[in-house]
């Protein structure tokens, strides 16, 4: 049997995530280099997250990888 795969991709808008992380990060004591390290992500990607200056959506595989950083869960979800 042969099968397709099928992608579906969802934008969702969340209001002061970028917030919520810097709240985090400074709660948690680690420096942006560290926790950056810990999500496989650069430093500067990591501030451009936080100041929500990133130029597309935020792939939710690195928002994940942010919340296993901080450990705990920012509460964005994509269910319909």
């Amino acid at each position: 049997m042969n099968f397709v795969k099928v992608r579906r991709y969802i934008d969702k808008e969340v209001q002061g995530l970028g917030d919520r992380i810097r709240k985090a990060r400074k709660e948690s004591g680690e420096t942006i280099e560290v926790l950056a390290g810990k999500a496989g992500i650069s430093r500067v990607y990591w501030y451009d997250i936080e100041n929500e200056r990133i130029r597309d959506s935020l792939p939710e595989e690195t928002l994940r990888k942010i919340e296993k950083a901080l450990n705990l869960d920012l509460g964005v979800n994509f269910d319909d």
